[in-house]
C-alpha cells in the first residue's frame, strides 16, 4: 500500500486499518449479537415482544439519530479525540447494559451504546478517509471496512448463540471490556492526534437538538402505531411533532445557522447524496433479515442459540470473499454497474426468505437466501462506501462518515419498525380469518406466525427494487474533487 499524507510506515497503516475495523465490527456486531438473546432475555424479564424490540431499536434509534453529531465532532474536536471518547463510553455501557437488572436498565444501557457508537464510528471512518489516497489505495481499505461492516452483523449472530447458550447473554456485552480497552491503549500509540480540520469551534446545538429529536419521534412512530394504531392521538401528535422537528432542521442548516451541522452543500456531490438515499432503502431490507430469521429459526423451527448462530455462519463467508473481490471489480467494469445490481441480489434474496415453509431445512429453504444476500450485501457495502465518501473534501470527512452511517442505521430502524408492525398485523389477521383467536393451537400459531414473516420479507424485497433504481438514475460518473489533504495531481477519477 502506497505512503498516504500523514507520513506513518507502510506497516502502520495497516496496523491503523486493523484496529479501526476491529472497532467498527464491534461497533455492528452489537447490532445482531443481541438478537440470538432475545428469547433468553425475554425469559429473564418477562419483557413483551414490543419491549424485546426496543433493546434492537433503542441502540440504531440513539446510534442514527446522534451520528450527524458524531461525525460532526470528529471533524470540529478531532478525529482520535472523538473516536477515544465515543469508544470509552461505549465501554461502560456495554458493562451496563450486561450488569442490568431489568429489561428498562437494558434498554436504557443500549440506547447510551447506541449513543457512544454514533460519535465512534464516523471518526473512526473519517480517519480511515484521510490517511489513505483517493483511488486504488482508498478503495483497498474501504473494501476491509465495507466487508467489516457487512460481516459484522451476520458474524454477532453466531457469537451472540454461543455466547448465549455456554455462558449468558450478559456476556454479549462483557466481551466488549477488553476489546474496547486494547483498542484504547493501541490508539494511544498508533494514531496521529488528527485535531480539528476546521476554524469553527463550536457545533450546531439548534441543529443538533432539531435532527436527532425528530429522528428518534419518527422511528418512535412508526414502531408504536401497530399497538396504539395509526389514527391514535399518541402516534398523530408525535408523527407531528417529527415532522415540524425535521423541516426546522433542514430550515435551520438552510437559512440561520452559521455553523450548520450538516451544510447542504456536500448533497450537491450528486453520488453522496445518491448513495447515501440508496444505503436508506438497503438497510430498511436488511435489518429484518437478522430479526426475523432468528424468529423463524427458534420459534418456529426450534433450533437452540448455537445452531441459529451457526446457520448464519454462511453470510458472513460469503460477504468475506465477495468484499476482498470487489475492488478488482471496479477497477474493471466501475461502480455504477455494482451498485445497481448488488440490491438485486439481496432483494432476490429477500424473496426466496418470503416462502419460508413451516416446516423448513435449512440448506432446502434458508441457506440459498442467506447466500444470495451475502452476495449482494458484500459487493454493496463496499462500493456504496466508496461512492458516498468520493470526492468529499478532507475537512467534512467526518460529516460524510455520519451521513452515511445515518442513512444505514435510520434506514434500519425505520424499516425494522414498519416492517414489525406488516408482520404483527398479517399474523393476527391470518388468525382472525381462520376463527383461530379464541383457542388457537400451537401449529395454527406457527402457521400464522410464518404468514406474516412472509409478508414481512416479500415488502422488505421491495426496499431493494428502489435501491437499485437510485444507484440507476441517481449515480453517475464523477471525478474527485481536489482534496487538500492530498497533492492535487494525486487525486483519482472514481470509476462509476
Amino acid at each position: 500500500m502506497a505512503i498516504a499524507a500523514t507520513g506513518k510506515k507502510q506497516t502502520n497503516h495497516w496496523l491503523i486499518l486493523i484496529l479501526l475495523a476491529l472497532a467498527q465490527f464491534m461497533v455492528v456486531l452489537d447490532i445482531s449479537i443481541v438478537n440470538v438473546a432475545l428469547p433468553s432475555m425475554q425469559r429473564a424479564f418477562s419483557l413483551t415482544n414490543n419491549s424485546l424490540q426496543w433493546i434492537i431499536t433503542a441502540y440504531s434509534l440513539a446510534f442514527g439519530g446522534f451520528l450527524l453529531l458524531g461525525g460532526r465532532s470528529a471533524d470540529y474536536f478531532g478525529r482520535r479525540r472523538t473516536f477515544l471518547i465515543g469508544i470509552t463510553v461505549f465501554i461502560l455501557a456495554s458493562m451496563g447494559t450486561g450488569l442490568s437488572q431489568s429489561g428498562t436498565m437494558v434498554i436504557i444501557f443500549r440506547a447510551l451504546q447506541g449513543l457512544a457508537a454514533a460519535f465512534l464510528s464516523p471518526s473512526a471512518l473519517s480517519i480511515v478517509l484521510v490517511t489513505y489516497r483517493e483511488g486504488k489505495e482508498r478503495n483497498v481499505a474501504l473494501s476491509v471496512w465495507g466487508a467489516v461492516a457487512a460481516g459484522g452483523a451476520a458474524f454477532g449472530v453466531l457469537l451472540g448463540g454461543i455466547i448465549t447458550q455456554y455462558l449468558s447473554w450478559r456476556w454479549n456485552f462483557f466481551i466488549n471490556v477488553p476489546v474496547g480497552i486494547f483498542i484504547v491503549i493501541t490508539s494511544l500509540r498508533v494514531l496521529d492526534k488528527h485535531e480539528s480540520e476546521s476554524e469553527r469551534t463550536g457545533l450546531d446545538i439548534p441543529g443538533a437538538a432539531t435532527v436527532t429529536a425528530g429522528l428518534m419521534l419518527l422511528v418512535y412512530s412508526l414502531t408504536e402505531a401497530p399497538v396504539y394504531g395509526w389514527s391514535s392521538h399518541r402516534i398523530i401528535l408525535t408523527l407531528a411533532a417529527s415532522i415540524i422537528l425535521l423541516i426546522a432542521f433542514v430550515v435551520n442548516e438552510m437559512k440561520i445557522a452559521k455553523k450548520p451541522l450538516m451544510p447542504m452543500r456536500i448533497f450537491r456531490i450528486r453520488n453522496v447524496s445518491g448513495a447515501d438515499a440508496l444505503m436508506v432503502f438497503v438497510a430498511a431490507g436488511l435489518f429484518s433479515v437478522f430479526f426475523f430469521t432468528t424468529l423463524y429459526l427458534q420459534n418456529i423451527l426450534h433450533y437452540s442459540a448455537v445452531k441459529t448462530g451457526v446457520d448464519f455462519l454462511i453470510l458472513p463467508v460469503i460477504i468475506a470473499i465477495v468484499a476482498t473481490n470487489v475492488p478488482r471489480l471496479i477497477k474493471l467494469i466501475g461502480l455504477k454497474p455494482i451498485l445497481v445490481v448488488a440490491p438485486l441480489f439481496v432483494s432476490s434474496g429477500l424473496f426466496w426468505a418470503s416462502h419460508l415453509p413451516v416446516h423448513g431445512t435449512y440448506w432446502g429453504n434458508i441457506a440459498p437466501g442467506l447466500a444470495l444476500m451475502g452476495a449482494g450485501m458484500g459487493a454493496l457495502f463496499v462500493s456504496v462506501t466508496i461512492a458516498a465518501t468520493a470526492g468529499v473534501p478532507k475537512h467534512e470527512a467526518g460529516l460524510a462518515s455520519g451521513l452515511l452511517n445515518t442513512s444505514q442505521q435510520v434506514g434500519g430502524a425505520i424499516g425494522l419498525a414498519v416492517l414489525t408492525g406488516i408482520v404483527a398485523s398479517s399474523t393476527t389477521r391470518y388468525i382472525t380469518n381462520l376463527h383461530l383467536h379464541a383457542h388457537p393451537t400451537a401449529a395454527a400459531l406457527s402457521a400464522a406466525s410464518v404468514h406474516g414473516f412472509h409478508i414481512g420479507y416479500l415488502v422488505a424485497s421491495s426496499f431493494g427494487l428502489a435501491a437499485s433504481l437510485l444507484a440507476l438514475f441517481v449515480i453517475k460518473i464523477q471525478k474527485a474533487k481536489n482534496d487538500p489533504s492530498h497533492p492535487a495531481d494525486e487525486t483519482a477519477v472514481i470509476p462509476v
